[in-house]
């Protein structure tokens, strides 16, 4: 049954999903205001999943162990710059305590947010004014977790974060998940074109694409071989217009992929990754892109074994075999 909603309803709530809170001229401006004293960018910083639950795995590898890793580090450069302040959700233990107490004493206001955006969305999609679009497909997250999603970002839109970064790696289901699979390569999700963060978050995620695909090769899933992908659905990065934040989700590479099998060279390659996403988010802020982007690395280049490489079979598979570290709300 359609809700029956006034003209009015209708244009507070257009403008609400085209109005953005945070523009490229005003966290442009707050980056450069931050060199005299002023308030820094503020930046959340979110390992994907839970201290103890969910994510992909493989052998004796947790992609929610493998997201604090690099977490920290990205944390880690952007805290040696003034210009920013920098939170981190989780360890691989527990919550950072924000987040505990703010799970604990908001819950029922999250879960009104929840279906406040969730019917928001649904009425402007009846009348028309907001066009629903199918995009990669994402694994359904359970309840608790998709509402602590909405709490983060919540939380994100209430203490005035202006970039929020979620990290993951990506698998996707196939017979023999002790064997790594067809496809390689990271992507990074963006909110949906119609969202009023979008804008935003394109920009800044088309600077750390430029640094990351210097060298490191983009997804040959189907959904994913654009290396940047619109999305409506994740709750990460502001399903149903819930982020005000400039909202990314970058799914680094297959947890299977070799340069993540020894630990010594995982811990360097997850150094780089991190570095390569502070140089771009510094490139989007000093509009260093114009130009090509300048060599700089922790570690030297190096071809991967074949397995990593772009084929045709793993793209024709693309639509069958979907991503399974990204998570919707049911």
């Amino acid at each position: 049954m359609v809700r029956k909603i006034s003209t009015t309803l209708i244009i507070l709530l257009t403008f609400a999903f085209s109005f953005s809170v945070v523009t490229v001229a005003s966290v442009q401006n707050k980056y450069q205001n931050a060199s005299s004293g002023q308030s820094k960018i503020n930046v959340l910083v979110v390992p994907g999943h839970e201290p103890d639950f969910g994510g992909a795995v493989f052998g004796n590898l947790k992609e929610r162990d493998m997201t604090v890793d690099l977490g920290n580090y990205l944390a880690g450069y952007l805290k040696t710059d003034s210009h920013y302040a920098v939170t981190v959700t989780r360890d691989k233990q527990a919550w950072n305590p924000i987040f505990t107490n703010y799970f604990a004493t908001q819950w029922s206001q999250i879960i009104a947010f929840d279906q406040t955006q969730k019917t928001d969305m649904q009425d402007l999609m009846d009348v028309g004014a907001i066009k629903q679009v199918v995009g990669a497909y994402h694994v359904n997250a359970p309840t608790d977790v998709a509402l602590r999603l909405y709490g983060i970002n919540k939380w994100a839109n209430e203490n005035k974060i202006d970039l929020e970064i979620h990290i993951h790696f990506n698998d996707y289901p196939r017979k023999k998940q002790s064997l790594p699979g067809d496809y390689s390569g990271f992507a990074i999700y963006v909110p949906d074109s119609q969202y009023s963060n979008s804008t935003t978050t394109k920009d800044i995620a088309e600077a750390v694409f430029n640094r990351l695909s210097k060298y490191n090769p983009t997804s040959n899933l189907g959904t994913e071989v654009q290396g940047i992908v619109p999305d409506q659905d994740l709750i990460a990065i502001g399903a149903n217009n819930n982020a005000d934040a400039a909202s990314m989700l970058i799914e680094y590479s297959y947890i299977y992929e070799p340069q993540f099998q020894d630990p010594a060279i995982r811990d360097l390659v997850l150094k780089d990754l991190a570095y390569q996403t502070y140089l771009g988010v510094k490139d989007f802020f000093e509009q260093t892109t114009s130009g090509p982007v300048a060599s700089n690395t922790l570690v030297l280049p190096y071809n991967w074994p074949k397995n990593i490489l772009k084929s045709a079979k793993g793209t024709r598979k693309a639509t069958r075999k979907p991503p399974s570290s990204c998570v919707k709300s049911p």
